[in-house]
């Protein structure tokens, strides 16, 4: 089973969101979905300073398996991205809500964040 963090929330599409007493936003894909690409290969991210809406594609996460969009979870400026990721995309096999977070974001409405699954949801729906 995989590893659903309960101070997260989460979209169907497997991405997740974690709100900063700051204000921001951090952004990563689950756990779940990185199992089921495996290993992960190359990911493309955002540029800095891009706004962006809810259920839009932010990027592509290519493993041995297939590339797949990601989408974001709530609407906002990306404030930050994890460069990372660049030289070491497996990062998001190893530690997908540490250090293989993908971007930070300003969100425009934190509160679009309630309505994600919670940790306990998303769980149940990807048994």
């Amino acid at each position: 089973m995989s590893n659903t963090p309960s101070d997260l929330r989460y979209a169907k599409s497997h991405e997740w969101v974690r709100l900063e007493s700051d204000g921001t936003a951090v952004i990563g894909i689950t756990d779940y979905a990185q199992n089921s690409l495996g290993d992960i290969t190359y990911v493309q991210l955002p540029k800095v300073g891009a706004t962006l809406n809810a259920g839009e594609a932010f990027g592509v996460v290519e493993s041995v398996k297939a590339a797949s969009d990601v989408y974001l979870p709530i609407s906002g400026t990306v404030l930050a991205v994890n460069e990372t990721l660049n030289s070491a995309p497996e990062t998001l096999n190893t530690e997908p809500y540490g250090a293989g977070w993908i971007l930070k974001l300003k969100p425009v409405d934190a509160a679009q964040a309630n309505s994600l699954m919670d940790a306990a949801a998303y769980a149940q729906a990807n048994v």
